[in-house]
């Protein structure tokens, strides 16, 4: 009987422990999760500063521009560079006073070589005006009329006259000097105007059927060498007015 009773009480000491821990353990669970709270996720957008900052970046220019001043291998660069431009300057220069100067020389050997005769052939027109005064001295008559025994030494006279002059100015002619006569017409058919480049009026007079301007007469042919004219045509002009 007294075992039973023990038993008994042993068993309900148990039981009050076991609910006792149940109950601390439940308390510890409790507060465990009110302790313990889920961490909020942070956003991933970063947020930047709208203020601009002159004064900042005026400090980074000014520090740069420092910096590219006291570097010595910048500023020999810079002053290599500039060497360098003034030097193709220079070269460009030279090699066209260079392709000037080549051009002038030739020009002036071509105008040698072309008016090398020039003198020469101012003294020979002389010559050939006695030639055109030789034969403007036969009377047209007389040249025209038939041979005979009377005027064959005559006329064989100016015809070796004739024959001389061509051959001379055939001569000059491949040496760049031709004969211009103004008395001759156009290619038109129309009567030459005075021109003061190529002509030297001597004298002017009235000629019904002309114009002003026109040539009536050549006192004596002019002259070129090579396009240049060595000696102007002396001419009379018509002056109606």
């Amino acid at each position: 009987m007294f075992q039973r009773t023990f038993l008994r009480q042993a068993q309900r000491s148990l039981l009050s422990v076991r609910s006792t821990s149940a109950t601390t353990s439940a308390l510890r669970t409790s507060q465990l999760s009110q302790s313990v709270r889920p961490i909020a996720r942070q956003s991933a957008y970063r947020l930047y500063s709208t203020e601009n900052k002159p004064e900042n970046g005026e400090k980074k220019e000014n520090e740069a521009k420092e910096a590219e001043a006291e570097d010595p291998v910048r500023k020999e660069l810079e002053e290599k560079n500039k060497e360098v431009v003034d030097l193709k300057d220079k070269y460009r220069r030279s090699v066209a006073d260079f392709l000037n100067l080549q051009e002038r020389t030739k020009r002036e050997m071509d105008n040698s070589r072309n008016f090398a005769i020039q003198r020469f052939a101012a003294d020979l027109l002389e010559s050939i005006d006695n030639f055109d005064r030789a034969l403007l001295a036969v009377p047209k008559d007389k040249l025209s009329a038939p041979q005979t025994e009377e005027n064959k030494d005559l006329l064989e006279l100016v015809s070796g006259l004739k024959m001389t002059q061509n051959i001379l100015l055939n001569t000059l002619k491949k040496h760049g000097l031709e004969r211009f006569d103004p008395s001759e017409p156009t290619e038109d058919g129309k009567t030459q105007k005075f021109d003061p480049n190529v002509h030297e009026a001597t004298f002017m007079a009235k000629v019904e059927g002309k114009e002003d301007g026109d040539i009536m007469y050549t006192q004596s042919t002019g002259f070129r060498l090579n396009g240049r004219v060595l000696r102007a045509a002396k001419v009379g002009v018509v002056k109606n007015t």
